[in-house]
């Protein structure tokens, strides 16, 4: 995955926390020769908290296993997906994201540094990826206007309350 990333030559933001593996530290994880390869074209982090980061206008790829929570937060910001999902509903959220809604890819079982190097630059600059980043955004803009006033969220939950009370 390191060197997938790094030979994709974009730039990127890594979570790499120590917990994943115990008794490491995060530097621990990477294959050696990975930082100076990088340089200053990738920044690896123990944390980081994902909403604010997604919200940030230089993201262009969010790189997530496809749990539910990851994904409405990555569609509300409008950032398209590279899935791997791991398991239970991960799966087939990642199916959604890649083949229904077509607002991300989904890496292969063959997770190897050629897969991801391919993948990571048919999200950010290729033809491909273009396409899902104009797919997302205006999925983004949809989810917008059905919670502002009058659109079809915001009518169902006030439909709900009134239901309720």
């Amino acid at each position: 995955m390191a060197w997938g990333l790094a030979n994709s030559k974009q730039p990127f933001l890594w979570v790499v926390r120590p917990t994943s593996i115990n008794g490491t530290e995060e530097t621990d994880l990477l294959p050696e020769g990975f930082n100076e390869a990088v340089g200053e074209n990738g920044c690896i982090v123990k944390w980081a908290p994902q909403k604010e980061v997604l919200a940030h206008s230089a993201i262009g790829g969010f790189w997530s296993h496809c749990g539910w929570n990851s994904v409405l937060e990555s569609i509300c910001e409008g950032v398209p997906m590279i899935c791997k999902p791991c398991f239970g509903d991960q799966w087939v959220n990642a199916g959604y994201v890649s083949q229904v809604w077509k607002i991300g890819l989904e890496l292969g079982n063959k997770l190897d540094r050629e897969e991801m190097e391919k993948t990571v630059r048919r999200l950010m600059v290729e033809k491909e990826g273009e396409e899902i980043r104009h797919r997302i955004k205006n999925l983004k803009k949809e989810i917008e206007l059905s919670i502002t006033k009058g659109g079809s969220s915001y009518k169902s939950l006030n439909e709900l309350l009134v239901l309720i009370n």
